[in-house]
């Protein structure tokens, strides 16, 4: 009989732990929604929401390696690691119980309205991609709050696709994308700047009592920082205000802030049988486990436990600085940044041609249905 392997989200990382082990064993995979619904490239989501969904929104019936597994449409109330038990709540209300020989805690984080854990059904998840779209897009002068990697490419996309409109752009530091090598913080302040965002360094926003920063506003910003009230249309904000999805998760599982512990190996220190990997698990200083392969550093190493070979586990290997694309596909291409600050451009017919649909589809999701 094969081993169960429980994985708590199916978002980009607990997607690929399930591709990578559902050969040999009994995957259930735990979501708020029906299918994937990628936290990547948020500028190109709000400003073409169409392209977008092309790949990055899909039903998981459409991933070839998940034919056979078991997808669970709801949310954990509780594990309990003594019994290796999980319960679920289901989308139409009732409760199921569902055992484990490993758990996978991939459950993510919620930040701002584009990534939370709200039970939703696709339609509305489509209306609610719409509906941002059009609001950002009606909007004359549009400030964004948070100078991370998603304020840079909200702020760029939607000058490149409008370049009339006032861009703004506020962050608290000298530079946006901390976290991120000098020189591609240089190359993509001087690329805003050439666009004619408005750049506004120094600036960190009062946040309203209670406000969590999961919708757009229209009301004057204020500034702890000291400068003057600033008036726009309205206002994104992308301030980093993380909040782990980890309420079902056992405390001695979880650091003070509420993320979940992990060793060398993505595992749980104490639980020889519970991983984590992606935003939640707390890996390095920037949790970059979704960026650097952790989901293939977590199937090795579930693998080598379920075979009785521990010695033969992998460590976890982060990077100093985060890297990525940051802006997505442009009319140029996609530029994809290393952690040693240098670049590789993909030229646009490439990015359609192979990227997406051989290295993406059929490479790192092992092969993807046709289908909408």
């Amino acid at each position: 009989m094969k081993k169960r392997i429980i994985i708590a989200g199916f978002g980009d990382t607990g997607l690929l732990v399930a591709v990578h082990l559902k050969k040999h064993y009994d995957i259930i995979g735990i979501s708020a929604k029906p299918c994937l619904v990628s936290g990547q490239e948020l500028g190109t989501r709000l400003t073409q929401p169409e392209t977008w969904k092309q790949n990055y929104l899909m039903r998981f019936g459409r991933y070839r390696h998940l034919d056979g597994v078991k997808t669970l449409h709801g949310t954990i109330e509780t594990v309990d690691a003594h019994t290796q038990a999980v319960t679920v709540k289901l989308v139409d209300g009732s409760t199921v119980v569902e055992t484990y020989d490993i758990l996978v805690i991939a459950s993510g984080v919620t930040n701002g309205f584009w990534r939370n854990n709200r039970l939703q059904s696709l339609d509305d998840i489509e209306s609610g991609l719409t509906q941002a779209a059009s609001q950002l897009s009606n909007a004359d002068k549009v400030a964004i709050i948070g100078g991370g990697a998603t304020g840079v490419s909200v702020a760029s996309n939607l000058k490149e696709l409008h370049p009339g409109k006032r861009v703004h752009l506020f962050y608290s530091q000298s530079h946006p994308l901390p976290g991120y090598h000098p020189r591609v913080r240089n190359r993509i302040e001087q690329r805003l700047k050439t666009q004619g965002v408005q750049l506004h360094p120094y600036h960190r926003a009062e946040i309203p009592d209670g406000f969590a920063c999961e919708d757009f506003t229209d009301s004057p910003l204020e500034w702890s920082s000291g400068q003057p009230t600033f008036h726009a249309d309205l206002t994104l904000w992308a301030v980093g205000k993380l909040t782990p999805n980890s309420d079902f998760v056992p405390q001695d599982m979880l650091n003070e802030k509420g993320f979940v512990n992990a060793d060398e190996y993505l595992r749980v220190p104490g639980y020889e049988n519970v991983f984590t990997v992606g935003d939640i698990a707390a890996s390095d200083p920037n949790r970059s486990s979704a960026r650097n392969a952790g989901f293939m550093t977590v199937a090795h190493n579930i693998t080598a436990v379920l075979e009785g070979k521990p010695k033969t586990m992998k460590r976890f290997k982060a990077t100093r600085f985060r890297w990525g694309s940051i802006l997505g596909v442009q009319k140029e291409g996609m530029r994809v940044f290393t952690p040693q600050g240098f670049s590789v451009r993909v030229p646009r017919s490439i990015v359609k041609t192979v990227l997406f649909p051989f290295f993406v589809r059929r490479v790192i999701y092992r092969g993807v249905k046709a289908g909408t």
